[in-house]
C-alpha cells in the first residue's frame, strides 16, 4: 500500500511548496492520525475526501465564512465522524479519551512524550 497522501484530492487543504501547512501542532496531529487510519484500512482516501467535503459544505451552509482558519476544525470533525461510524467507539468514549489525553498533556513536562496512564485508557 502506498503511503503517499494524494493532497490534490482534498478540498482546499492549505499547502505551500513543501506540502501541508499547519497553524497549530494539533492540526498536524489530526492530519497524521488521518493518514495512519487510512493506511490501516479504516477508510479509503476517496471516502476521506468525501467526508471532509461534506463537513466543509455543512459548515459553510451554517455560516462559516471559509477564511481558512477553520479548515482543520472541519478536518477533525470529519475524522471523528468516520471513526465513530466505523469503529465501536461511542461519542461518550471519544469524549472521555480526549479529556484523558488533555489531562495527560497538562502533566507532561515540556518536550517529553505524553503518556496516557493505564487507568485512563477507556
Amino acid at each position: 500500500m502506498s503511503t503517499a497522501v494524494p493532497l490534490d484530492t482534498l478540498p482546499r487543504i492549505p499547502v505551500d511548496r513543501d506540502g501541508p501547512v499547519f497553524r497549530e501542532p494539533w492540526e498536524a496531529q489530526a492530519f497524521a492520525m488521518t493518514v495512519k487510519l487510512h493506511e490501516g484500512g479504516l477508510f479509503t482516501w476517496n471516502e476521506w475526501a468525501a467526508a471532509l467535503s461534506a463537513e466543509i459544505e455543512a459548515a459553510q451552509a451554517a455560516g462559516d465564512p471559509d477564511l481558512g482558519d477553520t479548515y482543520y476544525r472541519h478536518w477533525l470533525k470529519a475524522l471523528e465522524g468516520l471513526v465513530l461510524a466505523r469503529t465501536d467507539l461511542t461519542p461518550d468514549r471519544l469524549d472521555r479519551r480526549a479529556e484523558a489525553w488533555a489531562r495527560a498533556a497538562e502533566r507532561a513536562p515540556h518536550g517529553e512524550p505524553i503518556l496516557l496512564p493505564e487507568d485512563e485508557r477507556d
